[in-house]
């Protein structure tokens, strides 16, 4: 029996992956095999349902201070492209939101490090987005935003999320976690929060009761050990907190990052990283295949290689854009029930926390 063969067996059994298996299923080129065997993991834990919701994308500013050779996004306080909104510009994006689609749910609020802007700052404008919007669902600030609130105010990262909790953040998205290895981060991003950092975050946003996602960022310096490790470090946490929703692989996109030498890593890759990411994570109920990263071409395929959920609308989306993403900045409802159903899958609304808003039944119009 072959070593993928025996892979096959345990995950049929119920059994954990070990790192050794991971590094098989990356090294392995039968990617159908591999597909077959993932989506057989989605289909027991979803069945034929696939995931979007209505949400809405705010990057609050580009100026940062960490500068990572990964990003096209941030950039000096003095450069051309340098912005960076105030309370009344959030709120008006927030409004015009609600005002274009009524049942949107969910802002995703991410932004740079600025320099001098204060913790006050950012509590302010989710305090007051939420006094306005109260049933409008929160999801804001990556763990490496965090470790920046951490520092520029003084305070511990609990008392960081507890004033951000009050104020009505009510989970966080996963992004900044990259590859969880130091020595990547050293030559990736070595101003932003480190490794332990980024675990230090998200185990105390789950023990608040706030809810996350978790991502990975892949395709540029590291090793498959180092995407393997960094797998069954998430899986860890989640055996200890059971925090994290949903599990967001995202590949490197190279153009005008400080890393734009590197060659971008293929659809054949994605699709196998999407499968083995859903065959390790075996305590993440969702593995979402990021359609603005992915392309609509990718994300609809991923859907047979373990993946059960395309994200949402977005709309204006700017950091992987600014990475050479040739996707649109959004995309409509009516759009992303129709890709899904293409895919024969049953498409079904969600909100941010996975509760069921609608589930679109064969021939139902939208």
């Amino acid at each position: 029996m072959d070593q993928l063969a025996l892979i096959e067996q345990k995950v049929h059994n119920g059994e954990r992956l070990t790192r050794e298996d991971g590094l098989c299923l990356l090294a392995s080129n039968e990617l159908l095999r591999i597909g077959k065997l993932a989506y057989g993991v989605k289909h027991r834990k979803s069945g034929n349902k696939v995931f979007y919701n209505v949400n809405r994308h705010i990057n609050l500013t580009n100026v940062c201070v960490a500068r990572c050779k990964l990003c096209a996004f941030g950039c000096d306080a003095d450069a051309p492209q340098a912005y960076i909104m105030d309370k009344d510009k959030a709120l008006a994006i927030a409004r015009d939101a609600v005002r274009q689609a009524p049942e949107l749910t969910e802002l995703h609020i991410v932004s740079a490090l600025h320099p001098d802007k204060p913790f006050e700052y950012y509590i302010d404008i989710v305090q007051s987005i939420h006094a306005e919007f109260p049933n409008l669902h929160i999801k804001a600030f990556t763990a490496v935003e965090i470790v920046h609130f951490s520092k520029i105010s003084g305070k511990s990262i609990a008392e960081v999320l507890t004033v951000l909790k009050a104020a009505g953040l009510s989970s966080m998205p996963g992004g900044g976690a990259e590859i969880l290895n130091d020595r990547v981060r050293g030559l990736i991003c070595e101003k932003k929060a480190s490794a332990s950092e980024w675990i230090e975050v998200a185990r105390t946003a789950h023990n608040l009761g706030l809810h996350t996602n978790a991502t990975m960022l892949y395709g540029h310096v590291e090793t498959p050990e180092e995407r393997i490790d960094h797998l069954i470090t998430l899986r860890s946490l989640q055996d200890e907190t059971g925090g994290f929703q949903a599990f967001i692989p995202l590949p490197f996109h190279p153009e005008n990052t400080g890393l734009d030498n590197v060659k971008q890593s293929t659809a054949w890759a994605n699709l196998k990283m999407l499968a083995v990411s859903r065959l390790m994570l075996d305590n993440f109920d969702h593995i979402k295949g990021f359609w603005i990263m992915l392309t609509v071409s990718i994300a609809q395929i991923s859907l047979a290689f373990g993946v059960d959920d395309l994200d949402g609308t977005v709309v204006e989306e700017k950091i992987v854009h600014s990475a050479g993403a040739k996707t649109a900045l959004g995309i409509s409802k009516s759009d992303i029930i129709a890709l899904i159903r293409e895919t024969g899958h049953i498409p079904v609304e969600r909100d941010t926390l996975y509760g069921e808003v609608q589930v679109h039944s064969e021939g139902e119009n939208e």
